[in-house]
Order: C-alpha cells, then structure tokens, then sequence
C-alpha cells in the first residue's frame, strides 16, 4: 500500500492521477531543518515527514512525503502565519517572478529510499489592492506557500517548468520511481497499468 503524508487535498488529487489505492495520513510532527538553500530545505523537510510516517507504518508500504516552498529574492516564503502575511507575500510577488520548490521523497517497505526536487518559475500578475484584498478574505491563500494557488484565476500569468510542482506534486519523476520494484519483487499499482 502507499502512503500520502500529507493533508493536502491538492497532493492527494494529483497522486491519484498516477496511483489507484492509497492512503493518507498527515504528519503530526514539527517542520524544521536547518538548511537554508531552498532545494535542500525542501528534501529535508519532505525526509523528515517521510521517516515519520514510515517509522509508524513502514512496514508493507510505501510512503510519499512532499514539501513544497516559494522563493523570491533568497527568501523561503511558506504558508503565511496570518492574513496580514498574505498580503505582503502577494505584494511583493505581484509583478515579478519567483521560483517554487518541491522536495519530495518516497521511503519503500525495504528502506530504500529515493529523495529528489523539483524547481519551476511563476510568472504573477500585477496584482492591486482591491484583488489582493477579495483574494485574501476568501481564504485561498491560508494554506499555501507563498500565500496563493497556481489554480486560482487572477494570480499567475505563466508557469515556465513543471505545472504539477507548483500544485505540491511533482510527478513525472515520482511516476517512474513508484513504478519501479519494492525490494521484494514487487511493482505497485501505477494508474493505467
């Protein structure tokens, strides 16, 4: 069986794309590291959550962890701690082009583990106040690093790299490693197979 470890409901919809029958069971511990460099923070944090969900249900399955971060300027900007946080987020990115990362790892029944990133650009638009405002007080951005969704109208102009990373999940590469043997012989049962 595997594992989402995640609460995203986005991540949950595009594993789906690629997998029949998982389940999901979110993280309950802190999210930290101590790496600065955004591709490192994100294969940290996606490990850390991917160790924890696999120390509790490891055995016979396999878990998928991810992490996903917006960079602007060397700045990791997260989910946004409060409407206020939001808004800056939004302002500064109105304009201009940020990058987004997702780390993502996937730890099989046998241990082996299988770690990597992924980097895409994003395009804002310009952004005015009236928007940032409505877009804000409809709740979209709380949950969202960066403090929007690439699938909300209004926000983003283009995607230059993978669309999916920018949702949370990767998946090209994921697909390959999900359809690849468990140690044990086995190959998992990757959608359309």
């Amino acid at each position: 069986m595997i594992i989402l470890a995640s609460a995203s409901p986005r991540r949950k919809e595009l594993l789906s794309r690629i997998v029949d029958g998982f389940k999901v069971i979110p993280c309950s511990g802190e999210e930290k590291t101590s790496y600065k460099r955004p591709h490192l923070y994100v294969m940290s944090l996606a490990e850390h959550k991917a160790r924890e969900i696999a120390s509790k249900e490891g055995k016979d399955n396999i878990v998928v962890a991810a992490d996903t971060i917006v960079c602007y300027k060397g700045r990791i900007l997260n989910k946004p701690a409060d409407r206020e946080e939001a808004k800056r987020f939004l302002r500064m990115l109105s304009g201009k082009t940020h990058a987004v990362y997702t780390g993502v790892c996937v730890i099989f029944a046998d241990g082996k583990k299988e770690i990597y990133y992924c980097k895409s650009l994003v395009q804002f638009n310009n952004l005015d106040e009236d928007f940032i405002e409505s877009y804000v007080a409809g709740g979209s951005p709380m949950d969202k690093a960066g403090g929007y969704g690439v699938q909300d109208n209004g926000v983003v102009r283009r995607v230059i790299g993978n669309y999916d990373n920018v949702v949370g999940l990767p998946l090209e590469k994921l697909s390959a490693i999900l359809g690849e043997q468990d140690g044990n012989g086995r190959t998992y049962n990757r959608r359309g197979e």
